[in-house]
């Protein structure tokens, strides 16, 4: 029986404390996305240093490199981090919002659900490119990461100019390359940003993005 619970005990710690590692893991993450988010934006990429950021985590400098990385690294971490609406980075295909829009079944609902999307996540993330094109001029690995993720959100745009060519409503003198640039150069942070400036809230942004989006792609009888 002494020897039983022995294994038992031996069984529970090696079930129990991976449980733990990863949860201590996920949490230092989460702190340090968070700081770095607000440091960026309220102070900018290049007046942001990493110690800044650890300082703020509670972390050390070494935690924080093995934990995301190098700050063009943390930034994008960020960036994906920011576009989930979640306290961790999650690749486009994973967003609850991109599985909306594709689950959507016509083409109206998939643009209005991205675009309402869109005016919720703006307002956070908006400032972050602002902070990557800023630091882009002067640091050569800013500027790539910023080319990176444009070309990103191209391909992304490709694959919703094709899922919105399946429904059928779709304009048919649009090619899906004109489709996915239309997407593209719309829903851009600075388009965003020259919305703020005329006064718009997030929500008309939203609102107004989807009708642009209506009124331009799809079919009179969509």
């Amino acid at each position: 029986m002494f020897c039983t619970l022995l294994v038992m005990g031996d069984e529970v710690k090696r079930s129990y404390r991976p449980g733990k590692r990863a949860e201590k893991a996920a949490a230092t993450q989460a702190a340090i996305l968070a700081a770095a988010r607000e440091q960026f934006t309220s102070r900018g990429y290049a007046a942001t240093t990493v110690a800044d950021i650890a300082g703020a985590a509670g972390v050390n400098v070494d935690t924080l490199y093995a934990t995301v990385g190098r700050k063009p690294v943390l930034l994008l971490a960020v960036i994906d981090m920011t576009l989930a609406d979640e306290d961790h980075p999650v690749v486009a295909e994973q967003r609850d919002y991109v599985r909306a829009t594709l689950a959507a079944p016509t083409a109206r609902l998939k643009l209005t659900t991205y675009a309402t999307a869109l005016g919720r996540v703006m307002p956070r993330v908006a400032p972050l490119f602002d902070a990557l094109a800023q630091a882009a001029l002067s640091d050569p690995d800013c500027a790539a990461l910023r080319d990176s993720i444009g070309q990103r959100r191209r391909a992304n745009m490709v694959k919703l100019a094709a899922d919105l060519r399946s429904t059928g409503q779709v304009r048919d003198d649009l090619t899906d390359d004109e489709v996915a640039d239309l997407l593209w150069t719309t829903n851009a942070p600075e388009y965003y940003v020259l919305t703020v400036a005329r006064g718009w809230s997030p929500a008309t942004y939203g609102e107004r993005l989807a009708d642009l989006w209506t009124r331009l792609l799809l079919a009179e009888s969509s």
